[in-house]
C-alpha cells in the first residue's frame, strides 16, 4: 500500500489558520436536518467575518448515502430490503461513495472558508490530504493501525475501510467530511462496497467497511474517538484554539426548508 502525499509543496500555501476552530460535539440528526444544518454552516463560514471554521461530530440516523462516486450498483440490498430494514439512500454532493450509516459511526465534518484553513482556493488536494491525515492521527490514539492508500479516499485498518471521507469544496468553501466507524454492528457493511468504483485497482485492501473495534479486538468508547477525532484534526491543520462545545452549533433545521443558493453551495 502506498501513502499518501500531500499534493502541492508547502510554499503554495499562503499562510497558516489564524482563527480558532469550533468543534461541536453533537447528537444524533437525521439525513435531511443534517443537509439542512450543513447548508447553513457553509453559508455563514463563507461570509467575510462570519463563523469560524467548524468541526460538526454528530452521529446520523441508519440509512445508506451515496456521493458522486458512488451508484446504486454499490448497494448489494433490493428495494424490498432495504424497506424490510426501514433504509433510506439519499444521493448527495459530498465527495467519495457510497456509505452504510449505523449506530456506533462518527460523522465529522468540516465547515470552513478555504483562505480561513490556509489555503489557496483550489488547493482541494491538500484539505483532503490534512483531513486524512488528522483522522489517521485519531485512530492510532487508540492502538488502531491506519492506512492510508494513494488515490483511493479515507483510511483503511485490518477489517476493510475505517473512515470513508468525502469532503466538498463549493465557491472555496470545504464542507462535509468523514465517517468513523468504531462499534457498529457487522451485518451491514458488507452489503456495501464504499470504495467507489473509480478507485477499485489501486492497492486498496478491502472495498467494504470495517470498524475499529474489529481491528483492535478489544471494546472501543465512541466518545474517546470523538475527542481524539478533535484535537488531531485540530493539529493536522494548525488551528491556534480549538473551541470545544457541546450540542449542535444553532437550531437544527427542518428538512425541505433550505435556502436553494446555500444548497448549491453544499451539494
Amino acid at each position: 500500500m502506498r501513502m499518501t502525499a500531500s499534493s502541492s509543496s508547502p510554499a503554495a500555501v499562503p499562510s497558516a489558520p489564524t482563527r480558532p476552530v469550533a468543534a461541536w460535539l453533537a447528537g444524533r440528526i437525521g439525513f435531511g436536518s443534517y443537509l439542512g444544518l450543513a447548508e447553513r454552516l457553509a453559508w455563514e463560514v463563507s461570509e467575510p467575518g462570519g463563523r469560524c471554521p467548524t468541526l460538526l461530530v454528530c452521529e446520523l440516523e441508519p440509512g445508506i448515502t451515496i456521493g458522486r462516486l458512488g451508484s446504486r450498483a454499490d448497494v448489494e440490498l433490493t428495494d424490498d430490503e432495504l424497506q424490510s430494514r426501514r433504509l433510506d439512500v439519499r444521493f448527495t454532493g459530498r465527495g467519495g461513495g457510497a456509505v452504510p450509516h449505523v449506530p456506533g459511526q462518527v460523522c465529522v465534518a468540516l465547515f470552513a472558508a478555504l483562505a480561513d484553513l490556509g489555503l489557496g482556493p483550489h488547493d482541494v488536494g491538500r484539505l483532503v490530504d490534512r483531513f486524512e491525515a488528522g483522522i489517521a492521527a485519531a485512530l492510532t490514539t487508540v492502538r488502531c493501525g491506519a492506512v492510508r492508500v494513494s488515490g483511493v479516499p479515507g483510511v483503511f485498518g485490518r477489517t476493510g475501510l475505517l473512515a470513508a471521507v468525502g469532503l466538498a469544496v463549493r465557491r472555496g468553501v470545504a464542507c462535509h467530511g468523514g465517517f468513523v466507524n468504531v462499534s457498529p454492528a457487522p451485518d451491514l457493511l458488507p452489503r456495501v462496497r464504499a470504495v467507489p468504483a473509480a478507485c477499485r485497482g489501486r492497492g486498496a485492501p478491502a472495498l467494504t467497511m470495517g470498524s475499529v473495534e474489529a481491528d483492535v479486538q478489544r471494546h472501543v468508547r465512541v466518545q474517546d474517538v470523538r475527542t481524539a477525532l478533535v484535537h488531531a484534526l485540530a493539529d493536522a491543520f494548525g488551528f491556534p484554539r480549538t473551541l470545544v462545545q457541546t450540542g449542535f452549533p444553532g437550531p437544527v433545521p427542518v428538512p425541505g426548508r433550505s435556502s436553494p443558493e446555500v444548497t448549491s453551495r453544499v451539494g
